[in-house]
């Protein structure tokens, strides 16, 4: 019989093992439709070359899911986040996608997102405790 066994730090092979078979299986459902998602990032760099901030995303199953937008706060209110965002979105109809999808806090920037055209189509109380977690897209059809 299998056992449950707590991986602080998952190990890059049992990460791999349950994502190939997660992918397989999804593969299956949609009858190969869909190839294995892929992660990108659209990084901000400053003089030096070096990262400062930016966006990281993944394709997967006809969607942009950005996981992580980060503008360094020298940076905010220039416009270089909606640039991202329109980057991404091009990206997004480049690949054939539907739309593209995100979560943020309402410490972060839903205010952002709203202004770009996204819409929320959910929100978790308390996530972190004492703020709200929305969840936002926006389709490009």
């Amino acid at each position: 019989m299998a056992r449950i066994v707590l991986e602080e730090g998952p190990s890059p092979k049992s990460h791999d093992i349950i994502l190939n078979g997660l992918v397989e299986y999804n593969e299956i459902q949609t009858e190969g439709r869909f190839t294995a998602p892929s992660s990108f990032v659209l990084a901000l760099k400053n003089e030096a070359g070096e990262t400062e901030g930016g966006l990281s995303a993944r394709i997967a199953y006809g969607w942009i899911h950005i996981d992580l937008l980060h503008i360094p706060e020298a940076y905010r209110g220039t416009g270089i986040g909606a640039a991202l965002m329109a980057r991404a979105e091009a990206l997004a109809r480049e690949n054939s996608c539907v739309g593209l999808r995100l979560d943020t806090t309402s410490f972060q920037a839903p205010g952002f997102y709203q202004k770009l055209g996204y819409t929320e189509f959910g929100r978790l109380e308390d996530s972190p405790p004492g703020h709200t977690r929305y969840f936002f897209m926006k389709r490009l059809d």
